[in-house]
């Protein structure tokens, strides 16, 4: 059918204005023009940043002739190496916490003891071991094998993040997770041992959060005043890079603790509501040092192990009953003492019957629920496990679950008390109930209410001069906070708490330190040889209260610990202790620092 040329003239009018609309409606929907799509894109050019950096400016100077200026240059082009990586170690963390750990984990090899495997280390803190504190040109080749594999490791990096999907909700996690590494791990100098480079580096960090915040920002004086909290931060950091003076006390309450919680209020303002999914550090804490930042249920195995009121009841009245014990000898209360923070004030713990003792000390149980291993070479997975082991050793309960299940399913009072625990039973004990009645007492047993959370929480007065002074040292000088993180100050590392770590210290036997303690720690259950002498990182809250100290009990002061590891632990004692993780330099410490730093400790 032939058309007029008015028709004509109108159809193609019309063509033309359709495809104009389409096509703006196209580039207004695609990602390309999302803040999401352009932050994706900005991550991508940092992370190509980065790999260029390594190739073209880190690596040729590997390659170089060896010159009395080589060392310095070297050293200046790895600090910009990592100076582009905290660009991008928000997202990369996040995303793909495997490959990160390739890319800036600790100099240490990763070990699997499921799978009796370990993993030579690699990435930025193993090429900054060879550069520093000057570079050797023998170790030249091994050298660019390491700046190699860590190419690798950032190419991986960027073919993951290509398919990687963003949300604001993501986007959000992301910053405050950032800001709380950033408070418990880049402060102490965890990643920055030798090269001394962690406040200029957060400081980078907060740069950062500013470029992703700019995204989001409006002209609300909420928005305003959340970037202007993430520049006084980037600036303090920037202004006091001195590793030993930056004062840490002050930047957490005048900067850390205000950005997470003021992100986390812009976040639902702008309807970005938190995860409600369970973690030990919960997606809603407003600071690391909230009252309820960590639930303690977060490790319980299935939903259904999970605390419920009746069953903290129970747990609590078996936990104090020697009903569980072989001949009702003791109870979990005889060696876990309320008025000892759960601990018994014995060097090394009393055997069944108090026959003799075991080669290792009663350690708290405060805070138990926050760590991914019991005891002190982490073989158990859980506190359910924990209590399994316990009361099934000889010589610690003699006891049988089974057994005891029996005996209390002949007391009415007992079942009464089991049915309303675990509804579901029909009133049958059965032994598994009672490993978990007794862990969900003890996921009760959480203390985030000593003088230094409330000075954390902003009550200045709770701390005095010379407490402060400790913390900060803590976190700096004396090298505490690398193994002990803030705010558990145990070995469960922040801020995902996806793993507790342990360390090889070198502890001696006696406290005159002439020889290293015989017990070999987690290698006695995993024979994997650099677990030797590894046990767990424990806690060190209400340590005031639980002297003596170290896995054999072998010091009855502080003031011992202390001196200890001003020395350089087991090494500085003049053991041969090739796999100690512990920094084998002494610290340097004086007499009024140790005595603050031990003053600090007791205000935990």
């Amino acid at each position: 059918m032939r058309r007029s040329p008015r028709f004509l003239a109108y159809f193609a009018a019309t063509t033309l204005l359709m495809v104009f609309l389409l096509g703006t409606v196209s580039r207004l929907n695609t990602p390309r023009s999302t803040p999401l799509a352009q932050l994706h894109a900005q991550v991508r050019h940092d992370l190509d940043s980065l790999d260029h950096l390594l190739i073209t400016r880190l690596l040729p100077l590997v390659k170089q002739t060896p010159t009395a200026a080589l060392s310095d240059s070297l050293q200046r082009a790895f600090v910009a190496c990592r100076m582009a990586y905290k660009q991008v170690e928000p997202f990369t963390e996040y995303y793909f916490p495997a490959t990160s750990r390739l890319v800036n984990g600790p100099p240490l090899p990763e070990v699997e003891v499921e799978e009796t495997k370990q993993f030579e280390p690699g990435g930025l803190q193993v090429i900054e071991e060879l550069i520093y504190p000057a570079y050797d040109p023998a170790n030249r080749e091994d050298l660019q094998t390491e700046i190699g594999k860590l190419t690798g490791e950032i190419r991986r990096t960027k073919t993951l993040w290509d398919v990687t999907e963003l949300t604001d909700a993501h986007v959000f996690d992301v910053l405050r997770l950032q800001v709380f590494r950033v408070i418990a791990l880049g402060i102490s100098g965890f990643d920055t041992p030798l090269c001394q480079t962690a406040m200029p580096e957060a400081g980078e960090t907060f740069a950062t959060l500013q470029t992703v915040l700019q995204r989001y920002a409006d002209d609300s004086q909420e928005s305003l005043g959340l970037l202007n909290l993430a520049r006084g931060a980037e600036t303090y950091c920037r202004e006091l890079p001195n590793f030993e003076q930056f004062d840490r006390a002050h930047f957490i309450l005048t900067y850390a603790n205000p950005l997470s919680e003021r992100l986390l209020s812009y976040g639902k303002r702008l309807d970005i509501q938190p995860f409600d999914e369970v973690r030990m550090l919960r997606a809603d804490a407003p600071t690391l040092f909230a009252r309820n930042a960590f639930d303690p249920d977060a490790l319980a195995q299935t939903v259904e192990a999970r605390q419920n009121p009746a069953k903290i009841a129970l747990g609590k009245q078996l936990f104090f009953d020697p009903v569980l014990s072989g001949g009702n000898g003791r109870s979990c209360a005889s060696c876990h003492q309320p008025d000892k923070a759960f601990s018994d004030g014995l060097a090394k713990a009393a055997t069944l019957g108090g026959r003799g003792q075991f080669t290792r000390n009663t350690p708290t149980l405060l805070n138990a629920a926050l760590q991914r291993g019991q005891f002190y070479d982490l073989r158990a997975q859980s506190l359910e496990s924990q209590a399994f082991s316990v009361i099934h050793n000889v010589d610690e309960m003699h006891g049988s679950l089974s057994e005891a299940a029996r005996t209390l399913q002949k007391s009415a009072d007992w079942v009464r008390q089991f049915a309303q625990a675990f509804p579901d039973a029909k009133g049958r004990i059965e032994p598994v109930q009672i490993q978990n009645a007794l862990a969900a007492y003890e996921r009760t047993l959480i203390d985030f209410d000593s003088r230094f959370d409330q000075y954390m929480r902003g009550q200045k007065a709770a701390l005095n001069e010379e407490e402060v002074a400790g913390f900060n040292l803590f976190m700096g000088k004396a090298k505490c906070g690398i193994c002990h993180f803030v705010p558990l100050f145990n070995g469960t590392v922040p801020p995902a708490y996806a793993k507790s770590e342990s360390e090889v210290i070198g502890v001696p036997a006696t406290a005159k330190g002439t020889s290293i303690d015989p017990d070999m720690g987690r290698y006695v259950h995993t024979k994997l040889d650099p677990l030797k002498y590894a046990f767990k990182t424990p806690t060190l809250r209400n340590i005031g209260q639980t002297a003596p100290y170290m896995h054999n009990g072998v010091y009855r002061t502080l003031n011992e610990v202390v001196d200890f590891y001003n020395r350089g632990g087991g090494t500085g004692l003049g053991f041969a202790l090739d796999n100690q993780t512990l920094p084998g330099d002494k610290l340097n410490l004086n007499t009024d620092e140790k005595q603050a730093l031990v003053a600090f400790m007791k205000a935990l």
